[in-house]
C-alpha cells in the first residue's frame, strides 16, 4: 500500500513539473512574439514653420468713399432781354471760348431805341450849347449893368438844365447800346457747352428769363464726398486739418479715384475745402477735392470710388496679415522664442496696408513672428522655423 502511495505521488509530481515546463515555455514563446512583433514608437517631429521678423515702416493709412464729380465751372447760359432767337452760332457738345458768339436774338427794337436815345443826345448837346452861347453873352451884360440879375440868373438856369438833360440822354444811349448788345449772346467762360435748350424762332428773355445752354470748364474738376464724424475725430486725434494745406508736413491728404472700369486714375488731387458742420441727417460732412482733368477722362455728374489719405503713421511695427489668428476673445500671433519655442500672443491692432497691418501693443522689433504653418502650433510647443524668402 505504501508503494502504491509513493508511485501515485511521484506521477502526479511529474505531471505538475511538466505543466510549469510548459507555461514557462509559452510565456517565452510570447514574449519573444511581442518583441519581434512591436512597432518602433518614434516620437513627433517638430512641426516645420516659417517666420518673419517685425520691421518698422511708414504706414499710409486712406479711407475708401463714394464720390461725385462736378466741374470747376459750371455756367447757365441765360437770355438778358426779350425777343425772338434768330441764330444758333455753335455746334452743341463742342468746346467754345470766352466770348464766343453762341445765339442772336432779334435786334431791330434794341437798334431803333438806341437811334432814338442817340438823336435824343445829339438834340439835348445842341440845346445845351445854345444855353452855354446865351450864357456866354448875358454874363458880360450883367457886369456892365446892360442886363438885370433876373436874365443871369434865368440863362445860367437854361445852361444847368441843358447839361443836366445831356447827361440824361448820355445814360438813355448808354442803356440802349447794352440792351441791343444782349441781344448777341456770348459765351461766359471757355469750356465744354451741352445742348441747347431753347429752339430758334422761339421768345425768350422776359420775366421768364430763358435758359439757353449751359457751359463747363472740365479742364480741372472736383470730387465731392462725404466723410464720417469717426474719420474726422481720427483726423483730429493726428492734427490733422482737412483743407488746410500745411507746408512743413512731409505728406499732404491727396485723393486718388477708380474709373468705371476699376482702373486707378493716373493724376492725384488734393482736399480744398471740409464743411464745417455735420449733415444730421447722415451724419457726415462734405469734403471737396480738386483734380486735373487735362484728357476729360472725369464727367461731371458721374459716380467714382475716392481714396483718400488720412494719416501717415511713422515708424510704425507691421506684420504680414497672414500671421494673424483671429478668434472670439481677439486677434493673436505665433511668436518663436530664442529657444525654439512657440508664444501665443494677443496683439492690438492698428490700421491696415494692403498686406500688412499695424500692431499698436504686443510685439518689438525684431521679434520672430510665425507666417506660414501658425494653425498647427499650440503654445509652447518646439518648432523647427526656415525664414522666409525674400523676392530678388
Amino acid at each position: 500500500m505504501k508503494i502504491q502511495f509513493q508511485n501515485v505521488r511521484s506521477y502526479f509530481f511529474i505531471k505538475k513539473k511538466n505543466l510549469a515546463l510548459i507555461c514557462m515555455l509559452l510565456l517565452a514563446v510570447g514574449a519573444a512574439y511581442y518583441f519581434l512583433r512591436r512597432e518602433e514608437v518614434v516620437p513627433p517631429a517638430e512641426p516645420n514653420v516659417v517666420v518673419q521678423p517685425v520691421k518698422r515702416s511708414d504706414v499710409e493709412v486712406y479711407g475708401e468713399y463714394v464720390g461725385r464729380v462736378k466741374a470747376q465751372q459750371h455756367v447757365e447760359v441765360h437770355a438778358r432781354v426779350e425777343g425772338f432767337l434768330e441764330k444758333m452760332l455753335f455746334e452743341e457738345g463742342t468746346h467754345v471760348e470766352k466770348g464766343q458768339t453762341l445765339f442772336v436774338i432779334d435786334q431791330r427794337q434794341y437798334k431803333a431805341r438806341a437811334d432814338r436815345a442817340r438823336a435824343q443826345l445829339a438834340k439835348d448837346e445842341a440845346l445845351m450849347r445854345k444855353a452855354e452861347h446865351d450864357l456866354n453873352r448875358i454874363r458880360p451884360l450883367y457886369e456892365q449893368n446892360a442886363a438885370s440879375r433876373l436874365d443871369l440868373d434865368n440863362a445860367v438856369a437854361a445852361f444847368e438844365g441843358a447839361k443836366a438833360a445831356v447827361g440824361m440822354s448820355r445814360a438813355d444811349l448808354e442803356q440802349a447800346l447794352m440792351e441791343l448788345s444782349y441781344t448777341v449772346v456770348r459765351a461766359p467762360i471757355a469750356g465744354s457747352i451741352g445742348e441747347r435748350l431753347s429752339d430758334l424762332g422761339a421768345l425768350v428773355g422776359g420775366s421768364g428769363k430763358t435758359k439757353l445752354a449751359t457751359v463747363m470748364k472740365c479742364d480741372t474738376v472736383t470730387v465731392l464726398f462725404s466723410l464720417t464724424a469717426l474719420d474726422f475725430l481720427k483726423c483730429k486725434e493726428r492734427n490733422v486739418n482737412l483743407g488746410q494745406r500745411v507746408e512743413n508736413r512731409s505728406w499732404q491728404p491727396f485723393v486718388t479715384v477708380t474709373l468705371a472700369d476699376n482702373s486707378r486714375y493716373p493724376h492725384k488731387g488734393l482736399v480744398d475745402f471740409a464743411d464745417p458742420q455735420v449733415d444730421p441727417r447722415t451724419g457726415t460732412f462734405a469734403v471737396r477735392a480738386e483734380l486735373p482733368n487735362p484728357e476729360g477722362v472725369l464727367l461731371p455728374g458721374q459716380f467714382t470710388k475716392v481714396r483718400l489719405l488720412l494719416d501717415v503713421r511713422t515708424n510704425a511695427l507691421t506684420v504680414p496679415v497672414k500671421a494673424l489668428v483671429v478668434e472670439k476673445g481677439g486677434a493673436y500671433i505665433f511668436v518663436v522664442r530664442a529657444d525654439g519655442t512657440a508664444e501665443k500672443r494677443f496683439v492690438e491692432l492698428g490700421p491696415q496696408q494692403q498686406n500688412s497691418v499695424v500692431v499698436e501693443r504686443g510685439l518689438a522689433q525684431g521679434e520672430k513672428v510665425v507666417v506660414e504653418g501658425q494653425h498647427k502650433l499650440t503654445a509652447g510647443q518646439k518648432v523647427k522655423i526656415s525664414e522666409v524668402k525674400r523676392a530678388k
